[in-house]
């Protein structure tokens, strides 16, 4: 069975989920170049709650937010490479630049960012608070980051 789920796939599965009494954790990003950053946000969101999903910009998000030149890995390879974290149960790829769309259908119990967000800067942030749901920010690792990551291998490979 496929992690990655249609918007349609996404809002059955959450209302069935909610019928069953589960909690439901969210949290979104590019996912460009995986680092340990990422995998402590991932395994903080799985430990909040039952079930956690994640909302992947697709290229065309992330072109719109971060440049042309991005992703390096395109959505194809990000939602494999996802889908086979143990900590992640269902991945929705959404093209707008925020995921409040996706958050509005999920309803989520809680939305989980990284430090690099202050609460009141999370898309839905509202959306779930209306429903008594919260937002967790998880502090950052301070030296990893994809563009910090981008930068590096620019500089210490263009000779190669």
């Amino acid at each position: 069975m496929s992690k990655i789920k249609t918007l349609k796939e996404i809002k059955k599965i959450s209302q069935e989920l909610k019928k069953n009494g589960k909690t439901i954790v969210f949290t979104n990003g590019c996912f460009d170049i995986i680092h340990p950053g990422h995998i402590k946000i991932l395994k903080k969101a799985k430990s909040i709650g039952d079930v956690l999903i994640v909302g992947l910009n697709s290229d065309k998000s992330i072109k719109k937010i971060k440049g042309e030149k991005r992703p390096v890995i395109d959505q194809k390879g990000r939602s494999e490479i996802l889908s086979s974290f143990w900590m992640i149960d269902y991945i929705v790829l959404f093209n707008e630049e925020t995921p409040e769309k996706l958050i509005k259908v999920i309803l989520p119990n809680f939305i989980v960012k990284g430090g690099d967000y202050k609460e009141n800067e999370v898309a839905g942030r509202d959306i779930v608070e209306k429903y008594g749901g919260k937002v967790i920010i998880v502090p950052l690792y301070k030296k990893y980051s994809t563009t910090n990551l981008i930068r590096k291998i620019n500089e210490n490979f263009k000779d190669y």
